[in-house]
C-alpha cells in the first residue's frame, strides 16, 4: 500500500501533529478501532503497507502490535473529511482491541435490523466460521463438519443446494429464503476448508462481469 507521493499537501493535522484514523476490515467492514497518526506514521505506513500508529500515551510511533505480534497489512486507504482523518482498510492478523479480543464489538444498534446489514455479513460470516475452524467447539456442528472433511461438508452443500432449488419452486418466500442461507453457511465452510477467502470468489466475479 503506498500513498501518493502529495499525501503531505493532501492530509491535515490538527495542533498536536496528529491525525484521526477511523480503521476497518475490509473484507467484513467492521469497525476495529479508533486510532491516531503523525507524519512519521503515516510515512512508514506507505513505506511498509502495514498500519502504524502514534501512541499518545508514550509518545512513540510504531507498527501496530509490534510487541505483541499482531498487524494490519493496509489493502486500501482513503482520505476523509478534506484531509482530517484516514480511512484504513486492513487485513488484520491477531488481536485488534486493546481488550486483547480478537474484533471489537458494537455496543449497541441504534439503527436499522439485520436486514440492513447488506453484502459484508459475508466477511463477519467467514471470520465466524473461521474462529471454529481454528478453535474447535465440542459439539458444535461447524467444528463437526470440519472434522469430517471436505468431503462432507460437499456433501451437504450439493444437499442444500437441491433443498434450494425445491423450496424456490414453492410460493412461499420464507422458505427461500431459509435454504439460501443453509445453502451460503455451508458453501462458506467449504470455501473455508479450502483456505479460499470471499474476496476471492468476488473478485472473480468482477472479472466476469466486465
Amino acid at each position: 500500500m503506498a500513498l501518493k507521493e502529495t499525501w503531505r499537501e493532501e492530509l491535515s493535522f490538527d495542533e498536536n501533529g496528529l491525525l484521526q484514523v477511523i480503521v476497518q476490515d475490509y473484507e467484513s467492514g467492521e469497525v476495529l478501532m479508533l486510532a491516531c497518526m503523525d507524519e512519521e506514521a503515516v510515512e512508514k505506513t506507505s513505506q511498509t503497507g502495514y498500519a502504524h500508529y502514534y501512541d499518545k500515551k508514550t509518545g512513540v510511533t510504531d507498527t501496530f502490535g509490534a510487541v505483541e505480534g499482531n498487524t494490519q497489512k493496509v489493502m486500501t486507504a482513503f482520505v476523509c473529511d478534506c484531509g482530517k482523518a484516514l480511512l484504513l482498510k486492513v487485513k488484520p492478523n491477531g488481536n485488534t482491541s486493546a481488550d486483547g479480543k480478537r474484533f471489537s464489538r458494537f455496543q449497541k444498534q441504534i439503527k436499522g435490523d439485520y436486514k440492513d446489514i447488506g453484502s459484508e455479513m459475508f466477511g463477519r460470516l467467514q471470520r465466524i466460521v473461521r474462529e471454529y475452524k481454528a478453535n474447535p467447539e465440542d459439539g458444535g456442528y461447524t467444528s463437526y463438519l470440519f472434522a469430517k472433511g471436505v468431503d462432507r461438508i460437499g456433501k451437504k452443500v450439493g444437499e442444500e443446494a437441491v433443498e434450494f432449488v425445491i423450496a424456490s419452486k414453492n410460493p412461499e418466500k420464507e422458505g427461500v429464503v431459509c435454504e439460501a442461507a443453509d445453502l451460503l453457511y455451508h458453501v462458506m465452510v467449504l470455501l473455508s476448508a479450502r483456505d479460499v477467502d470471499i474476496s476471492e470468489v468476488c473478485a472473480e466475479l468482477c472479472k466476469r462481469n466486465r
